[in-house]
């Protein structure tokens, strides 16, 4: 494929946070006595807004109550997140070989930027990513198509010449809403057949398979 333009979702699509997700999601919710949520269960909201997982997990939907419970998983995300989240291994082969190609990349995530970076900033040289766009950074998150809009404006590109690559049917959403071409991702937890459900160019097992 030969795209001018690459934005990658982070969780799932780059690098494997399941791990410390989970172990911050399982602390809130222990505190709160929410003691029968499984591990794939918190799994399945990856790619979903902090309020929008806490919400699936416990039923509760108070606004107020949601936003204290999103407080507290930052706190033991600045503890537990990046030392408990790798690159899949053919992550930074596939970006260097892009980048080779003189595509621009970027990456479109409901997680904070800031933990982005400094996840990332042992890989590769902090000019490496075109921009991060995270939840910081844009009123409404994914399936918004507001963070890639942002992008392709900060980029100088076009939707016709940008694809967007994520594993999961938030990500699918993203880039229809957006209008650019969607590369679905089998590194996480929703299957073919849920992607398939929606417009995309390719699915792919690795992300070495778009090279």
């Amino acid at each position: 494929m030969n795209y001018k333009t690459y934005l990658f979702d982070f969780d799932y699509t780059l690098a494997d946070s399941s791990r410390g997700i989970v172990k911050c999601f399982r602390i809130v919710l222990t505190r709160h006595q929410y003691l029968t949520v499984t591990d794939e269960a918190i799994k399945r909201t990856i790619g979903k807004t902090l309020e929008e997982s806490f919400s699936i997990l416990t039923g509760i939907t108070d606004p107020i109550q949601l936003e204290a419970f999103r407080q507290e998983y930052r706190l033991e995300a600045d503890v537990h997140m990046n030392v408990n989240t790798q690159l899949f291994p053919d992550t930074l082969s596939t970006l260097k070989e892009l980048k080779k190609r003189s595509a621009r990349i970027g990456i479109i995530s409901t997680k904070y930027r800031f933990r982005i970076l400094s996840f990332l900033e042992e890989y590769q040289p902090e000019d490496f990513l075109d921009i991060v766009v995270g939840g910081e950074d844009v009123k409404a998150a994914k399936p918004s198509p507001e963070g890639v809009k942002f992008a392709l404006e900060h980029l100088r590109s076009t939707p016709k010449e940008t694809l967007y690559i994520g594993d999961s049917i938030v990500d699918a959403e993203t880039a229809r809403n957006a209008r650019v071409d969607f590369a679905g991702v089998l590194n996480g937890m929703t299957t073919a057949d849920e992607l398939r459900a929606y417009p995309h160019r390719i699915i792919v097992k690795n992300l070495s398979d778009l090279l």
